[in-house]
């Protein structure tokens, strides 16, 4: 419909137009947005489960191809699953197949390498977290975590030509043979040390700053409540990283098959040459050894052990985070 005004003595012709139903139109562009919406949230749905299916299909082809072996391992002659676990030779290529050995080792250096890697570790998780400024922090963490950066085969070298040496020279040459467990646990502490601080540093950052203002509150010292508040309220998680790094730890190879020796001996003493279960599996591995034989099939028994003590020490770490874990609002 149109109409015309005189304004001023001029004709202004103006069009009224059909109001449009502003409710449907509101609905139809929600529609639209909501159709858009929906497509990419499908498709970030589906790149997510593919990812975690990825995940778990890996996980278990791996669990599969390592069972396999290991029953071609265990059902060749000779070998025997009670004395696989109970006698304490381990020559495959005279038929003694005792993993004690490789276990002994691989637990010695692990034990050295939990002694310098946890109270150091948390010694200095506590002073970044409560004690370093902001400006020292912000320097001082990316130095530490630098060291997780370092190759390991570095670090095997440095334990064999570094480390080695230093402990023959306080403890004599006489006691202590090139290749020993206790200078191959000392450097992987060194080398897990990074893991254990970053994530207790973390746990301890997380506690909520009302506990430390309580603390302070009710006359605590810094040490006080660090120690008897936060310490305590961040133990799940400091816990947690204790676990992963033993099982870091467990799970080394470079060091222990360059510094801690190549031969499997059942022995207490670290001043002595030990092969771990890891450094055995990297020696057969890129040896001469033909397929399909005891020898080269106990790769895979021992791999099959070490993915369990992983797998073991995973589920331990996540009851413990969940049964001490603290929630605060």
């Amino acid at each position: 419909m149109s109409t015309t005004v005189r304004h001023m003595g001029k004709s202004l012709s103006t069009t009224r137009f059909k109001p449009v139903n502003s409710g449907n139109s509101a609905l139809a562009i929600s529609q639209q947005l909501r159709k858009k919406h929906h497509l990419g949230e499908t498709i970030i749905h589906v790149l997510l489960f593919l990812s975690g299916a990825i995940s778990i299909l890996t996980t278990i082809g791996i669990v599969f191809e390592l069972t396999k072996e290991s029953l071609l391992f265990f059902s060749s002659d000779g070998v025997n699953l009670i004395e696989f676990f109970t006698t304490t030779a381990w020559q495959p290529t005279i038929g003694n197949f005792g993993v004690l050995p490789l276990i002994n080792a691989t637990v010695m250096t692990s034990f050295f390498a939990m002694i310098i890697a946890i109270p150091l570790g948390l010694a200095a998780a506590i002073y970044l977290s409560e004690y370093a400024s902001h400006k020292a922090r912000s320097v001082l963490k990316p130095l530490l975590e630098i060291l997780a950066g370092v190759p390991t085969v570095v670090y095997g070298y440095f334990a064999l030509t570094f480390m080695t040496p230093m402990l023959r020279s306080i403890f004599g040459t006489d006691t202590v043979e090139v290749y020993n467990t206790l200078s191959a646990g000392l450097v992987m502490g060194i080398m897990i040390l990074p893991l254990v601080s970053s994530m207790s540093e973390d746990a301890l950052s997380a506690v909520p700053s009302g506990l430390r203002e309580a603390a302070y509150g009710v006359g605590a010292t810094k040490l006080e409540t660090a120690i008897h508040v936060v310490l305590p309220a961040a133990i799940s998680g400091i816990i947690a990283s204790f676990i992963i790094a033993i099982s870091r730890a467990i799970g080394e190879t470079m060091i222990v098959a360059l510094a801690a020796g190549s031969g499997p001996a059942f022995t207490f003493n670290p001043f002595k040459a030990a092969e771990t279960m890891t450094g055995y599996i990297a020696r057969i591995s890129g040896g001469d050894l033909s397929y399909d034989t005891p020898d080269y099939n106990s790769i895979f028994a021992i791999g099959l052990l070490l993915f369990l003590v992983s797998f073991v020490l995973n589920i331990i770490s996540r009851r413990i985070t969940r049964r001490f874990r603290e929630v605060y609002e």
